[in-house]
């Protein structure tokens, strides 16, 4: 356990994930204080109201000057910008460990590297978790039991301090995996960011179908839709940022989805049904094992708030 304790925890940003770290590092006795920074003053007075911080700060500088582990819990695309504004007030505490929670990983190692100076220890994360909900009202202990973390080490990166991280995640109830960060951004690419995009935009295609069929397409929306258009409730400015920080290998994997959504569109029109019949039953050996892995739940709720409270929503990809 000691391994894994930080005596200053700096949450930058408190919204979901920043609130559930809190929680969960609270639960597992990791931190012997837990402070936090937030965009607007109304959250962090309800990061202080719920007990979520110790201590809550208008500017990242403030709650990061003396912490032992500081997380970036800000969109992806402005963790550069938090982490030179941290370095500049000299707030950084030689030996501290830096993170993030973002789920694009080369830019912001890229963006953030330059910024770390000597004897403070970058190591990029992501959580895979998370709900459609946000704010810190939405955080809850439970968010990353049984699932993955991916950390990704830059090669200089100090191992005691790699190790230091990966026990914290553990012990939050993760298992941890270290990859490069080019190599988990292919993988996202396409068991996470295409799919939100392709979620994003068919809610988007059925909307303009709504207007013209008097919302029909809203009103007998079956499981099919409902289910599969679920993180289209997810937040649009983490989505923004995340696809313009992860372009290269989101159109990569958007490139191969489309040659592939071609294929079936030839097998529709020319009755091939053979093709069509082993193109899914290769779809439903591959789901089946999602579920044999453990990475499936049975608690949906399709982005509505769980009726017994946030510990039974639904933790999808994030």
């Amino acid at each position: 356990m000691s391994n894994a304790r930080f005596e200053r925890i700096a949450l930058i940003g408190i919204g979901l994930i920043g609130s559930s770290i809190a929680h969960a590092a609270r639960r597992a006795g990791l931190a012997g204080q837990i402070v936090g920074s937030a965009r607007t003053a109304a959250t962090v007075r309800t990061a202080l109201d719920l007990g979520i911080v110790d201590e809550g700060y208008a500017t990242a500088p403030e709650a990061a000057r003396g912490a032992d582990l500081i997380i970036l819990c800000t969109p992806v695309g402005i963790c550069g910008a938090v982490a030179k504004e941290i370095n500049e007030a000299g707030a950084f505490a030689q030996g501290a460990i830096l993170t993030d929670v973002g789920s694009v990983k080369s830019a912001i190692v890229d963006d953030v590297t330059p910024h770390v100076p000597d004897g403070v220890h970058f190591i990029a994360g992501h959580p895979i978790a998370g709900t459609e909900q946000s704010g810190p009202e939405a955080g809850f202990a439970e968010l990353f039991e049984n699932r993955w973390c991916i950390l990704t080490p830059t090669q200089d990166c100090d191992a005691d301090a790699v190790a230091k991280l990966k026990a914290f995640w553990e012990h939050l109830g993760s298992h941890v995996e270290i990859m490069t960060p080019r190599h988990h951004d292919r993988v996202l690419a396409i068991t996470s960011h295409v799919p939100h995009l392709i979620a994003f935009n068919i809610v988007n295609t059925a909307g303009h179908l709504e207007r013209v069929n008097d919302q029909e397409v809203i009103k007998f929306s079956a499981g099919g839709f409902r289910d599969f258009t679920r993180i289209a409730a997810s937040d649009p400015t983490m989505w923004r940022d995340v696809f313009l920080n992860n372009k290269e290998a989101v159109l990569e994997m958007l490139g191969r989805f489309t040659e592939d959504l071609t294929a079936l569109q030839r097998a529709i029109r020319y009755d091939e049904g053979d093709t069509l019949h082993r193109l899914f039953s290769d779809a439903r050996t591959l789901r089946q094992g999602i579920i044999e892995a453990g990475q499936d739940t049975d608690a949906p709720d399709f982005g509505r708030q769980a009726a017994a409270g946030p510990e039974k929503a639904e933790p999808p990809e994030d």
